[in-house]
């Protein structure tokens, strides 16, 4: 898809400003202030955009419908994924592995917070590196209800967790978005990327001992947050400066998680992690469908990524323009990979998970006595889907709405008009508006990329740190994106998507402040 930054839009006024945010604000309210879920809120907003756009923004019939249109493949693209990681969730949580890992790891940690950071910072950040797309918080959230986590608490930590490894997650889309988008190469902005993300890794492992215990919590664990930080965000930036941009994050993951074991099970904060009963062996052998993950991921990704990449799914659409003269160029849809995709990667790895429990029997037996079931599997697999499906939709729905009729132009332009050199500041703010909008750093990269690159040039800033504050901003903004807030709510029984929005926005808002803070000082 095509931007014509140079064409018209309606006058950047405050009201004009207003109007074109109307959408937004029309979800938070309903989210935050009446407590709705993020299907019949992204519902009111996806109304609420179409409106605006045509009464005030200058759209039309056919503009409206090509939106739509190619809202389904874009969404499908995230679908794809949240399906079949959902599904990939269910065949080994059927099979007691995160029963397994639940029971294990926290005898490592002998208090809450070190158990937050060992599975909502670690683990979560090793599963984003695999998988990505809210599976870390579909996945961790459960796992720290268990440990005595509230339900709402539990979700926030498991989206705060893993936001600093978005962007070289889920194999590396959100930056590869960024090279598309910007038309630079990847050796060229990796080197800012992987430093900014790393420091906020430091900082999402801070957010997480604050909210796990507050103060005490960082006076206790801040060297061993220091450590993995330091390790998760080194190691990522060494793959990505390497060019191994969709195994970046996941190599960071798996070295905090390996350090993570090796450093509990060394101190466990005074207690001999042996006298709780941990079984190193057992935690490996439920780590076992990880494995079968990387395998499937560096075969997909490199050995066989031509045959996998013969069928691609990018129906075309025609140009679009409002009566104000803002236009998106023809050109195809999001294309979605049938057989390389990450989402079918998930399949694969679900298939051969759900062969081998199923030959060699369930890791732990489930309660009531229930066998390794493919129906039940399935049968959770699609309830769970029901609302992320019409939640992720009319989020992104009325995202491309707002794009194709300039408002999400028009905002962004609101917030880098005349501020010259304050833009750094402003600058990851407009990548977590993107991300916020659509549920996506990918999203965000495509959208604002350009936008950020061309404000940089004009004013004469670095290229490669404010695209890295982008992504960066994009990345931690997708945590408290409402999409990610109902995968996250997905399978954790009495979590409020509401709740869990309002406080996800604060904590996340406050790590974005950060990100622009420093880009100010380095810019």
């Amino acid at each position: 898809m095509l931007y014509s930054y140079g064409m018209s839009l309606p006058s950047l006024t405050i009201l004009n400003t207003v109007l074109a945010a109307t959408p937004i604000l029309v979800v938070l309210y309903f989210m935050i202030g009446r407590d709705w879920g993020g299907s019949k809120a992204g519902i009111a907003g996806w109304i609420t955009a179409v409106l605006v756009s045509f009464f005030i923004f200058g759209a039309n019939i056919p503009l409206l419908l090509i939106a739509a249109g190619r809202a389904v493949f874009l969404a499908l693209f995230v679908l794809y994924i949240i399906w079949m990681a959902l599904l990939l969730y269910h065949t080994v949580n059927e099979a007691g592995v995160i029963q397994a890992i639940g029971r294990e790891m926290p005898k490592l940690a002998g208090t809450q917070s070190a158990q937050a950071l060992l599975l909502a910072w670690v683990f979560g950040s090793f599963l984003q590196g695999a998988t990505g797309f809210g599976v870390p918080a579909a996945v961790v959230a459960p796992l720290l209800v268990g440990l005595g986590f509230a339900a709402d608490v539990a979700v926030v930590l498991a989206l705060l967790g893993h936001g600093w490894a978005v962007t070289f997650g889920s194999l590396g889309s959100s930056f590869i978005s960024m090279i598309a988008t910007t038309g630079l190469p990847g050796a060229t902005l990796a080197n800012e990327a992987g430093i900014m993300l790393g420091l906020c890794g430091v900082a999402t492992g801070f957010a997480v001992l604050w909210l796990a215990e507050g103060m005490n919590a960082i006076r206790q664990q801040w060297w061993f947050v220091l450590l993995v930080g330091v390790v998760m965000g080194a190691v990522q930036w060494g793959l990505a400066v390497a060019g191994l941009w969709t195994l970046a994050a996941f190599g960071g993951g798996l070295a905090g998680l390996i350090v993570a074991v090796f450093y509990f099970t060394g101190t466990a904060n005074g207690r001999s992690a042996q006298q709780d009963g941990f079984n190193r062996n057992h935690l490996m052998w439920a780590f076992f469908p990880y494995l079968i993950l990387i395998i499937v991921v560096v075969v997909g990704q490199l050995a066989l990524h031509d045959v996998l990449d013969a069928v691609i799914i990018a129906p075309n659409f025609g140009a679009t323009a409002t009566s104000f003269g803002w236009t998106i160029a023809a050109g195809p849809a999001r294309s979605i990979d049938l057989f390389g995709h990450a989402g079918a990667l998930l399949l694969y790895t679900s298939l051969l998970v759900f062969a081998w429990y199923k030959w060699r029997g369930p890791l732990e037996k489930m309660k009531g006595g229930k066998g390794y079931n493919g129906r039940t599997i399935w049968h959770k697999t699609l309830k769970g889907s029901i609302k992320p499906t019409i939640g992720v939709y009319t989020l992104v729905a009325m995202a491309l709405t707002m794009q194709h009729a300039g408002m999400t132009q028009l905002l962004a332009e609101a917030l880098s008009a005349n501020t010259g050199p304050i833009f750094p500041l402003l600058s990851p703010f407009i990548g977590a508006l993107g991300a916020f909008m659509t549920g996506s750093n990918t999203n965000s990269n495509v959208v604002f990329g350009q936008l950020q690159q061309q404000t940089a040039l004009a004013l004469g800033l670095s290229v490669p740190w404010i695209l890295a504050v982008q992504t960066a901003g994009g990345a931690i903004g997708s945590l408290f994106a409402p999409a990610k807030v109902i995968v996250g709510c997905s399978t954790v029984s009495g979590a409020d998507e509401g709740r869990v929005l309002k406080l996800a926005t604060l904590y996340g808002l406050g790590i974005v402040l950060l990100v622009g803070i420093i880009a100010w000082i380095i810019t």
